[in-house]
């Protein structure tokens, strides 16, 4: 494992001390959970984004597949 300093909002700090007495788990495992969760998100994001993209890249190229067949008389 390695080791990390951070600087934590005092609010946010102070609602994660309330979080975790309830929920009777560690800081550490607590931040642990939370940016893996995070970089879950990020990743499906980051997926997300690209599948748009080349959505769109096939889209352009189907509408031009369909306009040669129109062309052709092959689709009706």
């Amino acid at each position: 494992m390695k080791t990390v300093s951070l600087k934590i909002d005092d609010s946010i700090f102070s609602e994660t001390e309330k979080i975790l007495a309830l929920m009777k788990k560690s800081r550490n495992r607590y931040f642990n959970e939370a940016i893996d969760c995070y970089n879950r998100i990020q990743e499906r994001k980051i997926i997300e984004k690209k599948l748009r993209k080349e959505s769109e890249l096939v889209k352009e190229e189907s509408l031009l597949v369909l306009k040669e067949f129109e062309e052709l008389g092959y689709a009706d």
